[in-house]
């Protein structure tokens, strides 16, 4: 019996880590926007942040790790999780004991995914720069200063590309979507530093330095991430603007290695073109 329950403790041990580094991964439950009051619905926000660790996850969770990462009552987390299951947003594994997303969760997003006319849009002209410049492109839809959501993109043929997945999401003000956002948006200065101090990098440029890349995607057109955000990687984005805000980041992301100079300007300046057709098409469609 003691090994048995060694073995569990084991489990139980790893499960947390995951559901740990999935909750860091999305950098936490989205924050409320500043100077917009929204009514506080508990279970449905309880249930929203399962589902998003359950897609984060690269593994199956059990009730308890799910419970601890996202600070929730074990009782509370297994009674929202029980609806889930009886929807079939979401599958429980009797032998494991586990959670993972199931299939009701698709024919939502496929309803998502064929209204969202701006992918049908750009994809063509996402194809043509990924092959064009062997690099991975792809649309990030921006949702205030919280996050960026991937909801378009396309890879290039060859052995080793960057690995983007349509619906990750990551904080809006990393890499070049931040630049971006800084340097189009009308964001208060303020908030944007101090949400740029919580940001996580492989190479953290200075506050100041940052300043300098915003100004400088704000003379070119186009924002560029020299390996900060990814280390070895280089990022570039042009903004879409809708209403005097940045509605969207069309990117391009490769290895540094394969960027000349020259290379990275016509590729900035192919982006720009895309988001500033995407976005006269997407304004009458």
């Amino acid at each position: 019996m003691p090994p048995k329950k060694r073995v569990t403790k084991e489990r139980v041990t790893k499960e947390r880590v995951v559901a740990e580094r999935a909750t860091r991964a999305a950098g936490g439950v989205p924050a409320a926007q500043p100077g917009r009051r929204e009514r506080q619905v508990p279970a449905v926000e309880r249930a929203i942040a399962i589902l998003q660790l359950l897609g984060r996850s690269e593994t199956p969770l059990g009730v308890n790790a799910i419970a601890r990462a996202l600070g929730l009552v074990p009782s509370t987390c297994l009674h929202i999780l029980r609806v889930l299951v009886a929807r079939e947003l979401a599958a429980f594994d009797a032998d494991t004991k586990r959670y993972r997303l199931d299939a009701g969760i698709l024919s939502i997003a496929r309803g998502l995914l064929r209204r969202n006319s701006l992918s049908q849009i750009v994809q063509p002209s996402l194809d043509r720069l990924s092959r064009r410049y062997a690099v991975t492109t792809n649309a990030v839809r921006v949702t205030s200063l919280d996050h960026g959501t991937v909801v378009a993109m396309a890879r290039a043929e060859m052995p080793l590309h960057i690995h983007v997945d349509i619906g990750s999401r990551f904080p809006a003000l990393i890499s070049v979507t931040g630049r971006c956002i800084a340097a189009f948006g009308n964001y208060d200065w303020a908030e944007i530093e101090r949400r740029f101090a919580t940001l996580r990098w492989d190479k953290p440029p200075s506050f100041r330095a940052w300043c300098g890349q915003v100004e400088e995607a704000r003379r070119k057109g186009y924002a560029i991430d020299p390996g900060n955000y990814i280390s070895g990687v280089t990022i570039i984005g042009a903004p879409m603007m809708k209403a005097s805000r940045v509605s969207h980041v069309m990117v391009g992301v490769g290895l540094t290695e394969q960027f000349k100079p020259s290379t990275l300007a016509a590729l900035g300046r192919d982006l720009v073109a895309v988001a500033q057709e995407a976005a006269q098409r997407f304004e009458h469609h």
